[in-house]
C-alpha cells in the first residue's frame, strides 16, 4: 500500500510540475508579445519592462520543462536577455529584434 501511494503521489507531483510549467510559459509568451507591441510603437521603457517579467516567467517555466520546450524555453530566455540589453542601451530595433525571436521560442515551447 505504501508503494502504491508513493507511485500516485511521484505521478501527482510529475503533472503538477508540468501544469504549473504551462502557466510560466503561457505569461511569458504574452509579456513577450507585449513587448514586440511597445518596442514597435517605439516605446523602449515598456519593451524593457515586458521582456524582463517575460524572463522572469520563461525561466520559471524552463526549471520544470524538459527535451525540445526547454531548449526553446531557454533559447527563448536568451533572447528576452538581449532584448532587455540593447533596450537599456536605447537600440529599440533591435532590441524589438530579439522579442519577437523570443515570442517564435516561446510559441514553438507550447506545441
Amino acid at each position: 500500500m505504501k508503494k502504491l501511494a508513493s507511485v500516485c503521489a511521484g505521478l501527482l507531483l510529475l503533472l503538477s510540475t508540468s501544469v504549473f510549467a504551462d502557466e510560466h510559459a503561457d505569461s511569458a509568451l504574452e509579456h513577450a508579445k507585449s513587448a514586440v507591441a511597445h518596442g514597435k510603437a517605439g516605446h523602449t521603457a515598456l519593451l524593457v519592462q515586458q521582456a524582463k517579467e517575460a524572463l522572469d516567467d520563461a525561466l520559471a517555466a524552463s526549471i520544470a520543462a524538459k527535451g525540445l520546450s526547454k531548449n526553446h524555453l531557454e533559447a527563448g530566455a536568451k533572447e528576452l536577455q538581449e532584448a532587455i540589453d540593447h533596450g537599456t542601451q536605447g537600440h529599440v530595433g533591435r532590441a524589438t529584434t530579439h522579442a519577437e525571436a523570443a515570442v517564435w521560442h516561446l510559441k514553438t515551447s507550447n506545441k
